[in-house]
């Protein structure tokens, strides 16, 4: 039976260090501050940013939202950002996905200034993430390797697969097991045979977001499973992309849904934002 890789309490630890560390900094008159810009009225995004608004102020981070109406124009979008950028109290900003329609989210990551681009989706933090250089990960990827360090999970000449290829989980995840010394396979909705393909993966990551996608018939032995997916069936349960209890008993170490990589994902964010006033006040 697998092991649990519990994000829930890996988070509090983590949170528990940043903690100190803002204090640290408070007392040298340095206090992280975090923007959130949210367009439209996204329930979903609205619990996420509540998330986020509550592990701050368990840090001790200081957090502001910017709420902006679905119409509100792309123009009026980059002149929040830029004020922001200039704006020397604030060290992270967030821009909450997604953005209507009519908004070019990925001018909006580009208007982000570099070093307070603490979500890692400006083109200058992924490319130095490419290159190996130091920048801001996006958080997602970030707690998954967070989590894989913890319980000692060994990735050199490992068979990585992830499942999925978006700009805020497949591609950046890439990069941090390439870092590692993983190979590894990248499989979308055009990849022929999964099945075979998952069958040599010594660690999977699934970030598809389809409710019980990978079954136990279709990882071997001793893998480790990551499940990134997070999915609301019609009767209101949450779930993954990986089915736990066919899986669970033939993987070596598996991520729970939930309570796995979504507590990472808000703990490295703010883990950036910390970064990120380090970063700004030398």
């Amino acid at each position: 039976m697998a092991e649990i890789l519990d994000g829930k309490e890996l988070a509090k630890k983590v949170r528990k260090d940043l903690k100190q560390e803002v204090d640290e900094l408070k007392q040298k008159g340095i206090c992280p501050k975090l923007a959130v810009i949210m367009v439209g009225d996204n329930s979903s995004s609205q619990v996420y940013v509540k998330n986020k608004s509550k592990a701050c102020v368990k840090v001790g981070i200081e957090f502001e939202e910017f709420l902006l109406q679905e119409s509100t124009t792309e123009k009026e979008l980059l002149e929040l950002i830029e004020k922001l950028n200039e704006d020397e109290t604030i060290h992270g900003i967030l821009l909450q996905s997604p953005v209507p329609k009519h908004i070019d989210i990925n001018r909006a990551f580009r208007t982000i200034r570099p070093d307070k681009d603490v979500d890692g989706f400006n083109p200058i933090n992924v490319g130095n993430l490419v290159i190996g250089e130091d920048c801001f990960v996006s958080c997602t990827p970030f707690g998954v390797m967070r989590l894989l360090e913890e319980y000692h999970i060994e990735l050199e000449g490992k068979n990585a697969v992830i499942l999925g290829r978006s700009n805020i989980v497949g591609k950046p995840m890439v990069q941090c097991l390439l870092a590692k010394n993983a190979t590894i396979t990248v499989c979308h909705s055009k990849t022929q045979k999964i099945h075979e393909i998952l069958k040599n993966a010594d660690v999977v990551i699934s970030a598809i977001g389809k409710p019980h996608f990978v079954t136990g018939d279709m990882i071997k032995e001793g893998s480790v499973v990551i499940d990134v997916g997070i999915n609301r069936l019609e009767d209101g349960r949450i779930v993954g992309d990986v089915e736990f209890e066919t899986v669970s008993p033939k993987a070596s170490y598996i991520t729970p849904v939930p309570g796995g990589v979504g507590p990472m994902t808000v703990a490295m964010l703010l883990a950036n934002v910390v970064k990120a006033a380090k970063i700004q006040n030398k």
